[in-house]
């Protein structure tokens, strides 16, 4: 299927092509005709899927349509996007802004954490579309600066995260404050009861659209385990990155202070990385953003709050540094890799205390992970050998390919250039016994 057999306009097709886009993916070719038709939509799909366009590119088509190409925006907030995270919504905005480019519509987005003043007064000069985190939106309208009394178009992003948050109650207060007949789209990677609740309660006749059960990996990935003891998880991770080739690195943590300290000690050892999570002002975190993306810092260090959302290009590895209790968890993160067709990387981290954790990853993948070769030298006498120097490498899919941080050139790296039977097959997960 084509972009140009969903119906969408002239203006959208060619931004579409102006953003590199050739064909539409699964989510969008789907959930698309039913937006365009006025459907409300339950849509579930894991990140990196093209959730965004999905709903993206109907709503600016519908919007469009009254008064045609070219038309100037209005007073009134006619749709309106819900999502958890400030990175979120910048990046939802983002891509409004890509596929608007033609369209004469605009759109603002407004979170929390920044001075409030400058969205007010983006909001007042004239909207089409807003994004929004709950408690900023919130403020905005309690404050009488925002109405959304006109919304037509309601998306609610990443459902499960806003309910994992906390913010249920939030997106209620909201729901007082829009028409009853409007258009709802609801899209989440999971479906608790919670959400399933809410979607019964606000949802018209919704058409479901999955595309993908939420626990299965994504089949580009390449899957890994490495058993260390706690102490030893600095050095493995260090060595970790000295030894492969990777584009981006993005590195999960438990905790805020386990992404700290871990970024600290990379730095230290030379490695260009950065932090990423709650504590950090807006102004520090879209920095990082930025030098995470351009690759200027080639190696994120996030919690799982500050990451969900998160679209950047050519993350070849994701390391879980501390592994998840969660074992969907570990399905977005894995998620960050092996996208829009290029291969990935995924290294796991188990300490004895975490094997429960593993096992109940394993359990929902259905597949034991691949166990990589003992930590060469940690914590030992004899000369090291590199560490992971036979992880799956990153595969030529991807654009570009990175000297790793502290590696010298024309240094050869054992079994880099033969992995041989220690490569996962692509979308496997597996693991040798101990």
């Amino acid at each position: 299927m084509r972009f140009e057999d969903l119906r969408l306009s002239g203006p959208l097709l060619r931004a579409v092509r102006a953003a590199g886009y050739a064909k539409p993916t699964p989510i969008q070719s789907t959930a698309i005709p039913h937006v365009l038709n006025g459907r409300d939509v339950l849509g579930c799909a894991q990140t990196g899927t093209g959730k965004t366009a999905a709903f993206a590119l109907p709503i600016l088509q519908r919007l469009s349509e009254p008064a045609g190409r070219g038309r100037k925006p209005s007073s009134r907030i006619r749709a309106l996007v819900l999502c958890p995270t400030r990175e979120l919504a910048q990046q939802i905005n983002d891509s409004f802004g890509d596929y608007a480019r033609y369209t004469g519509l605009r759109q603002v987005v407004v979170f929390g954490g920044v001075n409030q003043k400058p969205q007010a007064r983006a909001v007042r000069a004239g909207i089409d579309i807003l994004i929004a985190t709950p408690g900023r939106l919130l403020d905005l309208v309690g404050q009488g600066l925002v109405s959304l009394a006109d919304v037509e178009i309601l998306v609610l992003d990443e459902a499960d995260r806003m309910l994992d948050m906390g913010f249920l109650p939030d997106v209620r207060r909201i729901l007082g404050h829009l028409p009853r007949q409007r258009q709802t789209l609801l899209f989440s990677a999971t479906m608790p009861s919670g959400i399933r609740t809410l979607a019964n309660q606000i949802l018209r006749d919704p058409v479901p659209v999955q595309v993908a059960r939420v626990s299965s990996p994504v089949p580009t990935v390449g899957h890994w385990v490495q058993h260390v003891e706690r102490p030893q998880k600095p050095m493995l991770l260090l060595r970790l990155l000295q030894s492969i080739p990777f584009t981006r690195a993005l590195i999960f943590t438990r905790t805020k202070h386990g992404a700290d300290k871990v970024a600290r000690h990379l730095v230290r050892a030379g490695v260009p990385a950065a932090a990423l999570h709650g504590n950090k002002s807006q102004g520090a975190r879209t920095r990082t953003l930025a030098e995470f993306r351009s690759a200027q810092t080639p190696v994120l260090v996030a919690t799982d709050i500050a990451a969900r959302g998160l679209d950047v290009e050519d993350i070849s590895h994701v390391i879980n540094y501390d592994l998840t209790r969660d074992p969907e968890t570990y399905v977005h993160r894995i998620g960050r890799t092996g996208r829009a067709g290029a291969t990935g990387t995924a290294v796991s981290f188990c300490t004895e205390e975490e094997h429960g954790a593993l096992r109940a990853i394993e359990r929902l993948l259905l597949a034991p992970l691949q166990r990589n070769i003992d930590i060469g030298g940690c914590g030992e006498a004899t000369p090291p050998q590199p560490v992971y120097a036979t992880v799956a490498p990153v595969g030529s899919s991807h654009r570009r390919r990175r000297r790793p941080a502290g590696s010298r050139r024309g240094r050869s790296r054992p079994g880099l250039s033969s992995p041989g039977s220690m490569t996962p097959r692509r979308g496997t997960v597996q693991r040798a016994d101990r």
